[in-house]
Order: C-alpha cells, then sequence, then structure tokens
C-alpha cells in the first residue's frame, strides 16, 4: 500500500526533513469480516437475499399505505416513513458490500467512504428519532384512545415525522466535519464492511481523543432520549394492557407490543454498544457482527413486526391480489 503514501522532501538549513502532507490518502479499502475473507460466494448470496428481502417487503408496505384509503392513519403513515427509511438504510451499505463479494470491488474514494459515514449515521439517528416518535404514538393509541383522534393530528404527526428526518440529517454534521479535518496518511484498510465514524477514526495520523469525545456524546444524547422515550412508553403500554378485561385482546395487544419492543432493542442496544465507548479500540470481527444486527437485521425485520403480522395490512394486501 506504499502507493497510497505520498512523501515531500523539505530542507531546513543541513538537514533532510521528511513530512507527510495532510489527506494524502485518496482511497480506502473495505476489510470487513476477516475471518470469512474465504468465503465471498456464501456472504454474497447471504446479504443478497437478506437485501431483495428488504427492498421487497419494505416497497410492498409503502405501496399498499400509500393505495389503500384505509391505511391513511397516523401508525400507518409512520410505518410508511420507516419501509421509507429501512431501503435507504440498507441500500448505503449492503450494494457495497455485494460488489466486493461478487467482484472484488473492495476500494472506496475518501470521498465517497466520508459520504457514506455521513448518511448511514444520518439514516441510524432518523430511525432512532422515528423509533421513539412510533412508540408514542401506539402510547397515545392504547393509553388514551378517546383523546388520540384530537391529540394526534395530521399536522401533528406530519410535524413529528419531519422533526425525525431534519433532526437525523443534522445531528451528524459537526462529527462528518471534524472527521474531514483529520489527517490520513496511511494505513488506509478499514477493518469494517462500510465506512463508520469508529474505524475511520482509527486511520487517522493524530491524536482522535477529541473526535472520540464528541462522537460519543452525540450519540449518547440521541440514543439515551430516544431509547429512554421508547421505554416510557411501553412500560406504560404494559400497565395499560394489563388493565384490559378481555383476556383475547390483552394477549393480542400484549404479543403486538412485545414484538414491536424486540425489533426496538435489536436496533438501540447494538447501537448504544458501537457507539458509546469512551475508546478508540475496536474489534473487527465483533463489531462488524454486532453492526450487521442494527445496518441488516433490523431494517430486514421492521416489514414483519410492524406490518405483515397486522390484519389491516394483511387484509389491503389480500385485496389487492384478488384485484
Amino acid at each position: 500500500m506504499d502507493h497510497f503514501l505520498q512523501v515531500n522532501q523539505e530542507y531546513v538549513g543541513d538537514v533532510n526533513v521528511t513530512r507527510l502532507p495532510d489527506n494524502v490518502v485518496r482511497e480506502f479499502i473495505i476489510f470487513g469480516f476477516p475471518s470469512l475473507q474465504r468465503f465471498p460466494l456464501l456472504l454474497f448470496c447471504l446479504f443478497l437475499t437478506i437485501y431483495l428481502f428488504t427492498l421487497t417487503g419494505n416497497g410492498i408496505i409503502f405501496i399498499l399505505i400509500i393505495m389503500d384509503r384505509g391505511l391513511q392513519t397516523p401508525m400507518y403513515f409512520f410505518v410508511s416513513n420507516l419501509s421509507i427509511l429501512d431501503m435507504s438504510y440498507t441500500s448505503v451499505t449492503i450494494p457495497k458490500m455485494l460488489a466486493k463479494f461478487s467482484m472484488g470491488l473492495d476500494v472506496i474514494s475518501f470521498n465517497e467512504c466520508f459520504l457514506q459515514m455521513y448518511f448511514f449515521i444520518s439514516f441510524a439517528a432518523v430511525e432512532c428519532l422515528l423509533l421513539s416518535v412510533m412508540a408514542y404514538d401506539r402510547y397515545l393509541a392504547i393509553c388514551s384512545p378517546l383523546h388520540y383522534p384530537i391529540i394526534m393530528t395530521q399536522q401533528l404527526y406530519v410535524s413529528l415525522s419531519a422533526v425525525a428526518w431534519v433532526g437525523g440529517f443534522s445531528c451528524p454534521i459537526t462529527v462528518l466535519i471534524l472527521a474531514l479535518r483529520l489527517p490520513f496518511c496511511g494505513p488506509n484498510v478499514i477493518h469494517h464492511y462500510y465506512c463508520d465514524h469508529p474505524p475511520l477514526l482509527q486511520l487517522a495520523c493524530t491524536d482522535t481523543s477529541f473526535n472520540v469525545i464528541v462522537g460519543s456524546s452525540f450519540s449518547a444524547i440521541v440514543l439515551s432520549i430516544c431509547f429512554t422515550m421508547v421505554v416510557v412508553s411501553y412500560i406504560k403500554i404494559i400497565r395499560a394492557v394489563l388493565r384490559i378485561a378481555s383476556t383475547n385482546g390483552r394477549k393480542k395487544t400484549f404479543s403486538t407490543c412485545a414484538s414491536h419492543f424486540a425489533v426496538v432493542n435489536i436496533f438501540f442496544l447494538p447501537l448504544i454498544f458501537m457507539y458509546i465507548r469512551p475508546t478508540p479500540s475496536y474489534s473487527s470481527d465483533v463489531d462488524s457482527l454486532v453492526a450487521m444486527l442494527y445496518t441488516v437485521l433490523t431494517p430486514m425485520m421492521n416489514p414483519i413486526i410492524y406490518s405483515l403480522r397486522n390484519k389491516d395490512i394483511k387484509d389491503a394486501l389480500t385485496k389487492k391480489i384478488k384485484h
């Protein structure tokens, strides 16, 4: 990888000084899953299947919600946003992985790498905010059913969705700017399967303690607020469910909420592990597997948990198929 380094020679008096200019690295090499590098075809088939399932499932849900008037409610409006988000979320990382496993295209340019990092973190932040908004929506619907139509107006749920998207794309800007100011002079191998903030910091040719602190602080603020909102909402939902007189109604509502909360935990807990750590040291194998939970598994499961198990969605799908 010596061809990635450009060295400037300067003479100060009689002393020959070798100086590395800032940002001499112009491209990075993606080296994810080091323990599985001998099985590229297996990884390609696995991730292609997951990607197609994610796009198909979320695409069907989005189209159904747009076309069926019976699904024009606040809950399904948020679900449609989640479907768009999951399709975008996976499209940031998986296509590059497929190109690497199928054609050995493991090189990514400097600008593309940082764009991938920005969009990935932005979509992750949007999903955190959107999941907390959806939990709040379910809390209102279950705990205050009589006041729900009055509180959750079209203006409110559109505004909440807009805040999630704008807030998600605004959060990583400071982290991105600080990372772009770092000097990268080699090595240029990213021990991860996409460009992410923690592994990129390991490649900088300077102390990154400040970047780690800022990144961890931003992550801690967003994750703690969103996760707390979700947990509090579902605790109140569970309390309300336990007061339902009908046994069948209680089981049905509790089953749905438990599924939602399980998916939320699969998304939030790995994120907390990855981004709220006061150390720049990361294990590529462990981190790649942990990252798969929120980058691949959660977007694939969301259509099943939030929609395809739902009677309204199944009825709308059956009606469209018959027509």
